[in-house]
């Protein structure tokens, strides 16, 4: 499995048990289960101090990308790991990037996003401010003007890139990042382009709760 964070500074110590909050240490639960997990830090965060600009990069989400693959050529090369079972799990931060590598690394075959996304038009009310800062895509403010009609893609069209390959999305019903509603309609549109996704809408705000972190786990063990 593939341990990607939430926005937090010190990176992959929470997914690893290191610290920060109990519900995102989901790297050492897994470990705990038999699983191989492998947290990296995103760029900027925990040891990993880089400017993806300075490196060439147009956006700190391309670095990312580029690195989380990287991170499954390391696990791939295990003698312990099957190469036709690897899994990417992340929260916030994390859960966007567990969509973004899995789009673009096929070799990731299921994915547990966990408040990572909602349609762009319903980001606090079609305001793309929080996705255009260096941390992210600055393109988003400087060649689309931070406007929902204007973005090349939305996370339907993530979720149906990677419609081959199982999806479970943890969306708490009261998540003021994510709104619940529009995960429903990027679900809806790409379930009906094939996708396999299994959604849980806790009674909570921006969390992993314990109840739904062993139905992540449950359908990690069923797809994996």
């Amino acid at each position: 499995m593939l341990c990607l964070h939430q926005t937090t500074a010190i990176g992959k110590g929470e997914p690893a048990g290191l610290g920060g909050k109990p519900n995102l240490r989901y790297a050492a639960e897994l470990a705990r289960r038999g699983y191989i997990a492998l947290a990296p830090d995103y760029p900027g965060f925990g040891d990993y101090k880089i400017d993806a600009y300075a490196l060439g990069y147009a956006s700190a989400t391309r670095k990312g990308i580029r690195n989380h693959m990287r991170a499954v050529d390391l696990l791939v090369s295990l003698p312990q790991v099957d190469p036709h079972r690897i899994g990417v799990i992340g929260h916030s931060l994390g859960g966007h990037n567990s969509l973004f590598v899995a789009a673009f690394d096929p070799r990731i075959a299921a994915v547990v996003t966990s408040c990572g996304f909602t349609s762009f038009r319903k980001y606090y009310g079609g305001d793309l401010t929080g996705w255009s800062h260096k941390g992210y895509m600055p393109r988003i403010a400087s060649e689309y003007g931070k406007s929902p009609a204007r973005m090349p893609f939305d996370f339907d069209g993530v979720l149906t890139a990677i419609a081959a390959r199982p999806v479970f999305v943890n969306a708490p019903l009261h998540d003021a990042n994510f709104d619940a509603s529009g995960v429903d309609d990027c679900v809806r549109a790409a379930r009906e382009r094939g996708a396999r996704i299994t959604v849980e809408h806790p009674d909570c705000e921006h969390d992993f709760p314990p109840d739904v972190r062993e139905r992540a786990y449950q359908f990690l063990d069923a797809t994996l």
